[in-house]
């Protein structure tokens, strides 16, 4: 089983920023994709951005698109999100997820059920 701890959230006013970081332990990944999921109080959970293991790929929901950045380092298995020009809506529990099936060369999913590990979660809280 893969290990993935979120760290990095926090309190901020709108307009900051904030970098998520996401390190996984246990065995050295080598699945498809990894990503970022969020879920606001009264909300489903929801896609925000991910990144293709192999070919280095993104995908970010509409909603993030332009402001928030996923990157990762493969050596250390961690995955950031760099989210700039934060709002109140953006206020949510994020969770970092793994999609461990074999890898590809640029897919990343937007669905949940995709992704098979999952971390415990770092709240982000932006005030208006």
């Amino acid at each position: 089983q893969v290990q993935l701890v979120e760290s990095g959230g926090g309190l901020v006013q709108a307009g900051d920023s904030l970098r998520l970081s996401c390190a996984a332990s246990g065995r050295t990944f080598s699945g498809n994709a990894m990503g970022w999921f969020r879920q606001a109080p009264g909300k489903e959970r929801e896609f925000v951005a991910g990144i293709n293991w192999s070919g280095g790929s993104t995908v970010y929901a509409d909603s993030v698109k332009g402001r928030f950045t996923i990157s990762k380092e493969s050596a250390k298995t961690t995955v950031y999100l760099q989210m700039n020009s934060l709002k109140p809506e953006d206020t949510a529990v994020y969770y970092c997820a793994a999609d461990s099936s074999p890898p590809g060369t640029w897919y990343v999913s937007r669905r949940s059920a995709t992704y098979d590990y999952w971390g415990q979660g770092t709240q982000v809280t932006v005030s208006s």
